[in-house]
């Protein structure tokens, strides 16, 4: 009978292989489900590993929670040491903290770079023009009040608020149909804002969680491809969809093709070739059409 072993990265692990180590997802199902992960692992430990990776990218435990679509309470029990995480939620959990399953369970091996996620951009059409002709406490006012509901729409189908700038802000959603996700929000936002100069791009790729900056003036950000196609695709979106929500085709049909049309081609700054753009059909509940200009 082939026998694998966990690695001797873990106290205690065999050395013993008698077959070649099978795809990560069967590395880490035979491991989890092992006597380790059950009874012999520092549940304290896994609880101040997840919390300190937490403080370190700058992120709330109800910014963990809402990425993996489980309660606040639940993060703080781990962090704790009270309770450990569900043995399927370690991969996505692992890849949000931006560290190796091992490390989470008390190796010593290299953190990870990058996760998938679908970025969740915005901006406000003619921002610019009347930002001038207003005093700065009411330029101040007026993005706030539009700030607020988006980050709540983002954060009612658990996506992950990351920074705002000038009229812009920036989320993800990582996770279970975490593209179906922001796409709900995107329509959602735009529902209770009825704000026809709302602009949202959406892209969905590998991406990079962390702190950007001097160690004084540091902020958790996001950095990727797909952050970058989302935001330049926005001037795009802006005046081919008419709805003001436009998404790549990596985001479509993981979606859902069928809620989709077609917009065009954006041609992006470093892409080899142009980006399909998408817009929604307008057949959700939110009542907002999508029709292509």
């Amino acid at each position: 009978m082939n026998v694998w072993y966990p690695p001797t990265c873990f106290p205690g692990a065999p050395h013993l292989s008698t077959t070649a180590p099978p795809d990560s997802t069967t590395r880490l199902l035979q491991y989890v489900t092992g006597t380790l992960y059950n009874k012999s692992m520092d549940i304290a430990k896994l609880g101040s590993r997840i919390k300190s990776r937490r403080e370190i990218l700058g992120l709330r435990q109800s910014d963990i929670a809402r990425a993996l679509q489980i309660s606040a309470q639940a993060v703080s029990k781990w962090e704790r040491g009270g309770n450990a995480p569900d043995i399927a939620m370690l991969v996505d959990l692992a890849g949000l903290l931006g560290v190796s399953i091992e490390w989470l369970l008390g190796g010593t091996s290299a953190h990870t770079d990058t996760f998938e996620a679908t970025v969740f951009c915005t901006t406000l059409n003619g921002f610019a023009v009347r930002a001038a002709t207003m005093p700065p406490r009411e330029v101040a006012d007026w993005v706030n009040s539009i700030f607020s509901p988006i980050t709540e729409a983002v954060m009612r189908f658990d996506g992950v608020p990351v920074k705002y700038v000038g009229d812009g802000f920036l989320g993800f959603f990582t996770g279970a149909r975490h593209s179906g996700r922001a796409v709900d929000a995107a329509l959602y936002a735009k529902k209770i804002l009825d704000q026809p100069d709302l602009v949202v791009s959406l892209n969905t790729g590998e991406i990079f969680l962390g702190i950007i900056g001097h160690p004084d003036y540091s902020n958790t950000d996001i950095i990727g491809e797909p952050v970058n196609t989302a935001f330049i695709a926005m001037q795009w979106i802006a005046e081919k969809c008419a709805g003001g929500i436009g998404v790549t085709e990596k985001v479509a049909d993981r979606a859902g093709a069928e809620r989709f049309e077609e917009c065009g081609e954006a041609v992006i700054r470093g892409a080899r070739n142009p980006v399909k753009i998408f817009e929604p059909k307008g057949t959700s509940d939110t009542g907002v059409p999508g029709q292509c200009k």
